[in-house]
């Protein structure tokens, strides 16, 4: 059995890890920032950010629907959330999103490492441009 694909990003924020964590676990506006693209449309998000908790977040990307899932494993106020996440593709395959917030100066850094199976090697780049997509969004809803 092959080991995972370690996807890594990282993000320097100008806010403290407690405010960053909080609009990371915002039930209200995770539809802001997680997995929202530019172009799509959010239809539907259902967050529940305890462990054992589960998210399922929709959104509509033309004609297509896009939707993600994930079930929180670990959350660690303020330094560190992990989660597993799977996508309609692979619904019986969910991979391992590990983020983690550093102090820094006045603000932190936030480094998300994600896990892909190795059947998804081939999506790594654009695991690596989702997810600092989704980092940009999440800095625009803390006001960075």
């Amino acid at each position: 059995m092959s080991p995972p694909v370690e996807i890594r990003v990282e993000k320097r924020f100008r806010h403290r890890p407690e405010r960053v964590f909080d609009a990371f676990l915002d039930p209200v506006r995770v539809g802001e920032w997680l997995f929202h693209t530019p172009e799509g449309v959010m239809e539907r998000t259902e967050y529940d950010p305890r462990p054992g908790g589960s998210f399922a977040i929709f959104e509509r990307r033309g004609a297509d629907l896009a939707r993600h899932f994930g079930r929180f494993v670990e959350i660690e106020r303020p330094n560190r959330v992990v989660f597993d996440f799977r996508v309609d593709e692979a619904p019986d395959e969910p991979t391992r999103v590990t983020v983690t917030l550093e102090a820094e100066g006045d603000g932190c850094r936030v480094v998300l490492t994600h896990d892909l199976a190795p059947a998804w090697a081939a999506y790594a780049e654009r695991t690596v441009a989702g997810w600092t997509m989704i980092l940009d969004g999440l800095a625009k809803t803390v006001g960075d």
